[in-house]
């Protein structure tokens, strides 16, 4: 089991670092474009709007025609549009080919996490899932400076490349190791529920990249977030009803799924505001130019993976609940110390509050989700995953959209056009409440939550 959580999460990276890697390499890629990097933004934009549609039939397909077929072709798909966007001519080339890879990465993603909540023993859950969380954490605080030291140092197309030769051997051990899963053929394709809920999952994170941007157009903004509003009523009103929906939602009656898609989303969009923060605030506050700010970002990746050994024994020991009121406490704290921070402030003592941060994020990231799936039933497993792999998609946009939204705010409270250093500290400040706020859900959690999978009795 876990050389293939390790082989899924594997791929997980490769496709989280794409949503990433390119953000520090545009003007190269502009250059060769013979365009502007702001114009090249569109492949960023769609690569994660095709991402977030795509997500939906991934639990559809694996079901219909096995895990195996559906993970190792969506693995190819994704390599071809990796290939595809290195020897790209042209913008509208380029964009083409973020697609393609957008729509490999997305099944990739549902697809690979099904397999192994599939194949994993309860009491294994933990581990597996603690393994197929780091891509999601490491990777976009990895991807920028990798970008731009490849950009720099060789030439942009590698940046695509270098996913062909680890993709391809990932696609023999998939073949290989990746169980087929039962099949069940005679499955029909929710074509209403696929259609209302891609129209409700694209102009949302639309509507997010727009609310993200600097000038965003609030008439824009809004017509997009009522468009969806309508077509997510559509989606909700018919997979409710449907004989055979895209995805299940009996599944919310789960009680910690239901919690978890509540208040540990709310969680997840406030741990995902600090790589947007962070990094702005080093170069447009302190000064620092990109290399060096990225520098201090990976102090986070540094703690995501220091935590890693000892998470399974925390939870065992302590139980998610405590874990998730004291851990969300502490994620709220290491914000409040970062709106302390100034130029003056001296590495030695900003490095262990990052890397104290970094290593709460990736504690909580891998508690909510296995609390999540801890009390789901294999029958509804696939809703669940496909569900749960939306919210992660949304989390993200949201945690940019929101940090955006206070970083301009507070620019504008203080009567500044752009955010200096002090419109920074007030984000912080309201995202660390905003986290404790989020943080407080989890005393609704049972005291037991979660003893299935850690194997606690429920009178310790």
């Amino acid at each position: 089991m876990s050389k293939l959580a390790l082989l899924i999460a594997a791929a997980f990276f490769m496709e989280n670092l794409d949503g990433s890697i390119i953000a520090t390499a545009l003007p190269a890629i502009g250059v060769s474009f013979a365009t502007s990097a702001v114009d090249l933004h569109v492949g960023i934009s769609a690569y994660l709007l095709t991402v977030a549609v795509f997500i939906l039939p991934g639990g559809w397909a694996a079901e219909r025609f096995g895990g195996r077929r559906v993970f190792t072709g969506a693995m190819a798909l994704f390599l071809a549009g990796s290939a595809l966007c290195g020897l790209s001519a042209n913008v509208d080339q380029f964009v083409a080919s973020r697609v393609l890879q957008g729509v490999g990465g997305a099944m990739m993603v549902p697809v690979g996490r099904l397999v192994v909540l599939r194949e994993a023993p309860k009491h294994q859950l933990m581990r597996s899932i603690a393994i197929l969380t780091w891509p999601g954490l490491t990777a976009p605080l990895l991807g920028p400076p990798l970008g731009g030291f490849i950009a720099q140092h060789a030439a942009w197309p590698w940046i695509f490349f270098i996913n062909l030769p680890i993709g391809l051997v990932g696609l023999v051990l998939a073949w290989l190791w990746v169980p087929e899963g039962e099949r069940q053929r005679g499955r029909r394709f929710d074509l209403m529920g696929f259609a209302s809920g891609a129209v409700w999952l694209f102009c949302l994170m639309l509507a997010l990249d727009r609310l993200g941007g600097r000038g965003a157009d609030a008439v824009q903004v809004l017509a997009l977030l009522a468009m969806s509003a309508a077509a997510g009523f559509v989606f909700v009103r018919h997979v409710r009803r449907a004989e055979l929906p895209l995805v299940n939602v009996s599944v919310f009656r789960v009680d910690n799924f239901r919690r978890i898609m509540l208040g540990g989303t709310a969680m997840r969009i406030m741990i995902s505001t600090m790589p947007f923060l962070l990094p702005l605030m080093f170069q447009l506050g302190f000064g620092l130019d990109a290399t060096h700010a990225g520098l201090l970002l990976l102090t986070l990746f540094a703690g995501n993976l220091g935590i890693k050994p000892a998470t399974s024994g925390l939870l065992r020991r302590f139980g998610f609940r405590p874990i998730l009121l004291a851990n969300g406490a502490l994620q709220a704290g290491c914000m409040l110390v970062c709106a302390l921070f100034t130029p003056e402030t001296p590495y030695w003592a900003m490095v262990p509050v990052l890397v104290l941060a970094g290593a709460s994020r990736s504690l909580q990231y891998t508690a909510t989700t296995t609390l999540a799936y801890a009390d789901v039933s294999q029958a509804e497993m696939g809703s669940a995953n496909t569900l749960f792999s939306v919210s992660q998609q949304l989390a993200v946009g949201l945690g940019v959209a929101v940090a955006a939204v206070a970083l301009q705010g507070a620019a504008r409270v203080m009567g500044h056009d752009a955010p200096g250093l002090a419109a920074f500290h007030l984000s912080f400040v309201l995202m660390a409440l905003l986290m404790a706020a989020s943080t407080l859900d989890a005393l609704l959690l049972a005291r037991g939550a979660g003893d299935a999978v850690t194997r606690r009795a429920s009178a310790s």
